[in-house]
């Protein structure tokens, strides 16, 4: 059963075609389908009132069989959480593939003032002499 959570589904073109003819469907590749927000919002409704993530899917014309077994319900907990938290504002960004936090990435370096280049520079180089000082240190207690 693991195989199969972990399985990735490939959709070949024909696939695609079908799936985009849906109009619950914003966008879809090989390797993901990206429904719109009507759909979430209608999933979600539609949870409240007592029907499973597969007969919602099921009932739009998106079978099982085509978007993978495991996918109603995973798309539908997911959307649930965002809807609890961000209202159904959150249900429009695609958030998918995003780092949140410290993983965001490196700090925008474009656009910035002499000033603010000069204050990140200083900082940077803090940052390395303490690093440096830090390595220093731990060869000596190692030798001794």
């Amino acid at each position: 059963m693991y195989n199969k959570i972990m399985e990735k589904i490939k959709f070949n073109s024909e696939q695609i075609s079908e799936l985009l003819r849906n109009e619950h469907i914003d966008k879809c590749s090989s390797k993901s389908i990206t429904y719109n927000k009507t759909f979430k919002l209608l999933a979600i409704q539609r949870y409240a009132e007592g029907m499973t993530a597969t007969q919602i899917f099921r009932s739009v014309g998106l079978p099982q069989e085509l978007v993978g077994e495991y996918v109603p319900d995973c798309c539908l907990n997911r959307w649930r959480k965002t809807f609890k938290v961000k209202g159904s504002a959150g249900l429009v960004v695609e958030e998918r593939g995003r780092a949140t936090g410290s993983q965001r990435g490196r700090h925008r370096t474009k656009n910035l003032t002499d000033a603010e280049r000069i204050k990140r520079l200083e900082i940077e180089n803090a940052y390395l002499k303490a690093k440096y000082d830090f390595l220093v240190k731990l060869r000596a207690q190692r030798k001794s």
